[in-house]
């Protein structure tokens, strides 16, 4: 679904990703973790389009996207949510869900006609928000909603896509645990219809959820596999878990 071969960026410096390898199989929930500073943000940035590497190769879907930027990546089917989170506040859930069906199908607002009122986008968008657990909070304006449910609303809005690989930049920054526990029974659904790319720093997200984990360390692939040889990787416990881990 996606190779990443040599991805290189630096910030004066700063090398953030130093030539990482990178693969996500098809139907695969691949998760990166490590330290604060490892370079996981700026990474995922340069999947989605959102920062330019300066040397490497990305391939989606047989595809080779490097020089895509974001809006054409995302038709293609890659979707991002963000560390924090990007709705509109003064929107309904079912009016920030229906922007993102919108986007996706390539037209804008039509004249003479108010497109909150489209049963065209309004279908879909209620479709979604049941999807993701929201199918009651339609009506409510987001900047009402909950830090767990606005994190839920923009996973809706990067399904609204139609995606072929989710990005996902730590769904569950912020959260509770009664929150965190929800988030991850979702993700554990999602996971079954979409291939995933998960930055999370909830280690009990991460070994629930992951079939394969990459480590980054100052900007370094050091370690990829599955989450129990992960977990016991030597490398791994010192720079990431602690020695003691």
């Amino acid at each position: 679904m996606l190779e990443v071969r040599g991805l290189t960026k630096s910030f004066g410096a700063l090398r953030a990703s130093d030539a990482i390898d990178f693969e996500v199989r098809e139907g695969e929930t691949h998760a990166v973790i490590g330290p604060n500073g490892a370079g996981k943000t700026t990474f995922i940035g340069q999947l989605a389009g959102d920062l330019r590497p300066d040397a490497g190769r990305i391939v989606f879907a047989s595809e080779d996207i490097t020089a895509l930027p974001a809006p054409r990546r995302a038709r293609k089917g890659l979707a991002r949510s963000f560390q924090i989170t990007s709705v509109y506040q003064d929107f309904t859930a079912l009016e920030n869900v229906m922007l993102a069906v919108q986007a996706q199908a390539g037209h804008s607002f039509r004249f003479w006609r108010d497109a909150r009122r489209d049963g065209e986008l309004i279908a879909p968008a209620k479709r979604i928000l049941e999807d993701v657990g929201l199918g009651e909070r339609g009506d409510v304006l987001a900047a009402s909603m909950s830090h767990g449910e606005h994190r839920q609303l923009e996973i809706a809005m990067a399904l609204a896509l139609r995606p072929r690989l989710l990005l996902l930049d730590e769904p569950m920054a912020g959260m509770g645990i009664e929150d965190s526990r929800r988030m991850i029974d979702f993700l554990g659904k999602l996971k079954r219809r979409y291939s995933i790319v998960l930055v999370e720093h909830d280690m009990d997200a991460v070994f629930r959820l992951a079939d394969r984990i990459s480590v980054l360390v100052y900007g370094r692939l050091i370690a990829t596999g599955e989450p129990e040889a992960i977990r016991a990787h030597p490398d791994v416990r010192t720079a990431y878990l602690g020695e003691d881990a």
